[in-house]
């Protein structure tokens, strides 16, 4: 019996450890966050979002006090593995205030996605960046296959991106890697308080995304390809600015809408930028309903060493696993990382 007990201790044991290499916590004190608490998923194959989510939890919690989880795709050893669909400790996702989500074609196991399914029930509000709005890839045999990002399930037609972000996949506008783009806030929308602090031309490394925005979107910027990676590269003639940043509503089972903030914009180089980085911020504050606490010089100073890899599919940092990020002063990454040459 005691060898019995002794060994279900162990088993305990080394599941416990297990979950605490897959996700990783940084806890808030004080502030207008105390009390709520975000979940960020990371895994995406090229833009770094194993970079872009711990750095945004730290300012979140160290600054504002929220309690902030960070769910990675890892391998079977635990190990951080960009665009891996196995994002063991999603089950944060059950007392979440907010889901901040930046993925691209995950088919998580169906027990992990059925806590996504369960907090987009409720009506969880929404933040996702750039390949969010092609977050997941699902079979037609999954009982979820309706987030599939081509779903043709009827009353969920074209998946999550189209249904809660609202924007699927649709193609690159630009050339990426190639061609820069400026985010360009739109004039009517200047006194938004989600661009409260938010300067008007706004950098981005990555190129641009089509967009087709609906008529119950509120958007806040367009994107502007640039003729190179240049910063001073002037605009693309031949591609005018469309949508690349706006709010809207999605609705639960019940029919009751709930709040959704995207950008098609959001590789982990993209939040060097002030701008950008104070525009998400805003964005996560005013889609958790604190739009109260939103002010133009909102502390979004990094927490610890932040230097981003270049964006790329073979860009992520091999070794690393949650734990290695863990408190305020690890390096993103810990082994030093690549910022892109583009001034």
């Amino acid at each position: 019996m005691i060898m019995k007990i002794l060994l279900l201790t162990l088993i305990t044991l080394a599941c416990m450890g297990k979950m605490s290499a897959v996700s990783i916590v940084y806890e808030g004190t004080s502030g207008p966050g105390a009390g709520k608490h975000v979940v960020f998923l990371a895994s995406d194959h090229e833009y770094r979002s194993e970079e872009t989510c711990p750095a945004l939890a730290r300012i979140l919690a160290k600054h504002y006090g929220f309690k902030c989880t960070v769910v990675f795709g890892t391998d079977a050893d635990g190990y951080i593995k960009a665009g891996s669909s196995e994002i063991s400790g999603i089950d944060a996702l059950r007392d979440a205030d907010l889901f901040f989500v930046i993925s691209r074609f995950l088919n998580p196991p169906e027990e992990q996605m059925a806590e996504i399914d369960a907090y987009l029930q409720r009506g969880g509000p929404v933040v996702g960046l750039r390949t969010s709005s092609h977050g997941f890839k699902i079979p037609k045999d999954s009982k979820f296959r309706k987030y599939d990002f081509r779903s043709k399930v009827e009353g969920f037609e074209k998946g999550f991106g189209h249904q809660i972000l609202g924007n699927t996949w649709v193609g690159h506008y630009g050339k990426n890697h190639e061609q820069a783009c400026r985010q360009e806030i739109v004039p009517a929308q200047k006194d938004h308080v989600i661009l409260s602090g938010v300067g008007d031309n706004i950098y981005n490394y990555v190129g641009g995304y089509m967009a087709h925005p609906g008529p119950d979107f509120t958007v806040l910027a367009n994107v502007q390809p640039l003729q190179s990676m240049d910063r001073d590269s002037g605009p693309d003639p031949d591609k005018p600015a469309v949508a690349s940043t706006w709010t809207r509503h999605y609705e639960d089972k019940d029919g009751n809408k709930h709040r959704v903030f995207h950008s098609t914009s959001g590789t982990s180089e993209d939040f060097l930028e002030e701008d950008f980085r104070r525009l998400i911020v805003n964005g996560m504050f005013w889609t958790m309903g604190m739009e109260d606490a939103i002010q133009p010089d909102l502390d979004i100073s990094f927490v610890g060493p932040y230097q981003p890899s270049g964006f790329s599919f073979d860009g992520s940092m091999p070794g690393i696993k949650p734990s290695d990020l863990k408190g305020w002063e690890s390096p993103i990454m810990p082994k030093p990382g690549k910022v892109s040459c583009c001034k």
